[in-house]
């Protein structure tokens, strides 16, 4: 970690198989910001279990998400790649930021809301304070800098307003963090319903292009995408499928979606469906290999895993430390 550089955090959740958007909305971006900030990359596994989770499965996608985030091109020496379970400050502070959240604040969450109806046999505590634990995530880090979809806005606002509460009690302890949000293919959208978020939870197979998907399974899942009756390929809004595939291929190809339009200006779907589908093959099969190769080298991956949850535990125990004294917990005796 260089001193001079800001800090940013991010991290996935161990669960589903990881989509396009995932990629091209949040790791591609990670690997474009890996060089500028001094990274913080977590395979959040705690946040996953505010869902029933069969064991065996947690475990592995938590390996597979991240051998995949070291693939991408993030790299373990430069970047600090770990597991949010693996590091015990991440739940420790999520208490004591609990004692600085108010209820009202937590029932605002839409995110909460949605989750609610959607697994309505299991609305737990943890589904509720989910948001803290996300807090506790950034400011155990003291991150300058969080990647965030849309989606996500409202839970980093809250852990803004609880970073500066507790500020305003204490002094000057957390870092208060601020929004980065990509400029292409921020929100990618489901091939079958462009009016909803690409989703690795979305029972319809062909609404999402998954990063282990086969090539022929890529192009299958584009040819079936849905447009509509137009018969031009325009960037706006009164064309949902079009924009969203012309957001894809701007963003696996470089292009401007102006330039997109240009290039196939007079040419019909079916070719630029074949050109999409193309043009995402060509960005995860390098990816693909990739995590094939190290997937193989368990002493590698093994070693990666050690040493990067003890490179997180020591900067998440230095922010730590400093919030127990700040509230008033008794010193360790050394």
């Amino acid at each position: 970690m260089i001193d001079d550089k800001k800090t940013l955090f991010s991290g996935m959740q161990a669960t589903g198989n990881l989509t396009l958007g995932n990629y091209l909305g949040a790791l591609k971006n990670w690997v474009t910001l890996n060089e500028e900030y001094n990274c913080f990359f977590c395979v959040v596994d705690e946040h996953s279990i505010t869902v029933r989770q069969d064991p065996a499965t947690l475990r592995k996608r938590a390996r597979d998400l991240l051998t995949l985030y070291i693939a991408a091109g993030l790299d373990p020496e430069k970047n600090c790649i770990y597991y949010q379970s693996h590091v015990s400050g991440h739940a420790e502070l999520a208490w004591i930021l609990n004692c600085y959240t108010y209820m009202g604040e937590l029932s605002r969450m839409t995110q909460f809301k949605d989750k609610s109806a959607k697994h309505a046999d299991n609305i737990n505590a943890g589904l509720f304070t989910y948001p803290v634990l996300m807090a506790a995530d950034i400011l155990l880090y003291q991150a300058d800098v969080v990647p965030v979809g849309i989606d996500q806005m409202q839970h980093l606002e809250l852990t803004r307003d609880i970073a500066q509460r507790f500020n305003g009690i204490y002094g000057d302890v957390f870092t208060i963090p601020e929004a980065y949000i990509g400029k292409v293919g921020a929100k990618i959208m489901s091939l079958q319903d462009p009016d909803k978020k690409m989703s690795k939870s979305d029972e319809n197979v062909n609404a999402s292009i998954y990063l282990m998907d086969d090539p022929d399974t890529i192009m299958r899942k584009c040819k079936r995408a849905v447009t509509d009756s137009e018969g031009v390929i325009l960037y706006r809004d009164e064309q949902p499928g079009i924009k969203n595939l012309i957001n894809i291929y701007s963003a696996c190809t470089g292009k401007t979606p102006d330039e997109v339009v240009a290039e196939f200006d007079g040419r019909g779907y079916g070719d630029f469906k074949v050109a999409v589908g193309e043009a995402v093959v060509s960005v995860l099969k390098p990816l693909q290999d990739e995590h094939a190769r190290l997937s193989k080298d368990k002493a590698y991956i093994d070693s990666v895993i050690k040493n990067n949850a003890d490179k997180a535990q020591y900067f998440a125990t230095k922010t730590l430390r400093k919030v127990q004294r700040k509230i008033g917990f008794p010193d360790r005796v050394r």
